[in-house]
């Protein structure tokens, strides 16, 4: 990598991980949900790449992943530049990140996304992106604090703080709620969902977490000293990573650096974390076909007297009566029904661990 960073420049960091199991059967560990078209023709992860464009001010991405994803990744950039740090191991996201920082000048300014993350409004993250970035150039360890739509009990929560000249001060993290507190935090007006979207500095975040981490700090970089390129991929040593003890951004650095801050994001985010948020997140864009009772369809489906169902199916009819507030999935010959207030526990089904892969 160079040694000096273009500094009006952002480095799109892509993380791309996860095991694939809370939207089954579509998804699956072989074909998880980034590489799957579930809100429109394209996919998650193209979309994300999208919204870093080089017209927009950033540079060519990073993109951190397993080696059994690269294939799919190549693909799916179709033919842009770009390059694949190949994680020996999974080990959590302090970790990947360091690896891309380790990779970039001290002065780069990092923009760190998942991958299997919906954005409606391109244009207001590109916004939030610019913001966050003037903030990391000042020392802070910036995270977008995503405007909540409603009390939502699957997302960590950030309090903001003080006013700054392109942001917030972060009063505090916050861990999942319960819905009653959940309801008091939307309320006031003073907290935000952490979208787990961060921007700072390379050189920045490594100083913090070799303050705050200073074994995984010198793990990683040894892994990046001691390994080896191919080509647009990277490969860290593959013993000096595994050994690495994993850990989140947010437990490493984030919840202990005092040089937190934040961005307000309002852009129609969702993490498409089950197949509840699926389902809004198609309601919201107008993708799937919604009728006048909430029930939305993504394939052929027939309602009748039901409310806020979704029926997602890649070849049979489905036919609901009188249901409510229930998602009804058909893959291939894997049928899953929940409730959507249970749609988060999809990937603890006993037989979710042998998936077959999802046919399109």
């Amino acid at each position: 990598m160079n040694s000096q960073a273009d500094s009006a420049l952002i480095h799109p960091v892509i993380l791309c991980g996860g095991s694939g199991t809370r939207l089954w059967p579509v998804s699956s560990r072989a074909h998880p949900k980034p590489f799957l078209p579930l809100i429109g023709e394209t996919t998650l992860f193209e979309q994300a790449v999208a919204r870093v464009a080089a017209s927009a001010g950033f540079a060519d991405p990073i993109i951190v992943a397993g080696a059994q994803h690269c294939d799919a990744i190549i693909a799916q950039m179709h033919g842009a530049a770009h390059q694949i740090i190949v994680e020996p191991a999974a080990r959590n996201t302090a970790p990947a990140i360091a690896l891309a920082a380790a990779r970039l000048p001290e002065d780069a300014v990092m923009l760190v996304c998942p991958s299997d993350h919906h954005v409606a409004d391109t244009a207001a993250f590109q916004a939030a992106a610019l913001a966050a970035a003037n903030l990391a150039r000042e020392g802070r360890l910036v995270s977008f604090g995503i405007t909540p739509e409603h009390p939502e009990t699957g997302y960590g929560y950030l309090r903001r703080g003080a006013a700054l000249k392109h942001g917030y001060e972060i009063a505090k993290f916050v861990e999942k709620p319960d819905l009653e507190t959940a309801k008091t935090y939307v309320a006031s007006g003073d907290y935000s969902w952490n979208g787990g979207i961060f921007t700072f500095q390379a050189g920045t975040l490594l100083k913090e977490l070799a303050r705050h981490r200073p074994e995984m700090a010198e793990q990683v970089k040894a892994a990046v000293a001691k390994g080896r390129n191919d080509g647009a991929q990277f490969h860290p040593d593959p013993e000096r990573f595994s050994a690495i003890a994993g850990d989140s951004i947010d437990y490493a650095v984030m919840e202990k650096t005092d040089c937190a801050a934040m961005v307000p994001a309002d852009m129609g985010w969702s993490d498409i974390g089950n197949w509840a948020a699926l389902q809004d997140a198609l309601r919201a864009g107008d993708e799937g076909k919604t009728d006048d009772d909430g029930n939305t369809a993504r394939g052929e489906a027939d309602f009748d007297q039901c409310r806020n169902v979704l029926a997602f199916s890649d070849g049979p009819r489905v036919s609901a009566v009188g249901l409510e507030d229930v998602c009804i999935v058909v893959s291939g010959d894997e049928v899953m029904v929940t409730s959507r207030d249970h749609a988060q526990r999809v990937g603890k089904l006993p037989g979710v661990t042998n998936l077959r892969s999802f046919t399109k």
